[in-house]
């Protein structure tokens, strides 16, 4: 997988798209693979994404749904706060 400074992992497009079409999809890919902190268990970053809009965690072994490409989204956190 090609990878640039600028583009991420947006840059096995090559030329194609534009810049700024390759670096959202550079971040939306980042910010997918990383791990978040698990809810349930709040020790370790432990929470993985397993598809889209469900995540696993790998110490608790819990499922929960959330976002796409982050496991809170911010409907869900105003909901939270009303």
């Amino acid at each position: 997988m090609a990878k640039t400074k600028k583009v991420l992992s947006g840059g096995r497009f090559g030329v194609r798209y534009g810049k700024k079409i390759r670096q959202r999809v550079g971040k939306i890919e980042q910010s997918s693979r990383a791990k978040f902190e698990c809810p349930f268990c709040c020790t370790q970053k432990k929470l993985k994404r397993g598809a889209a809009g469900i995540w696993e965690c790998s110490k608790c072994g819990i499922k929960l749904a959330g976002g796409a490409y982050s496991p809170s989204t911010t409907s869900s956190k105003i909901m939270k706060k009303s």
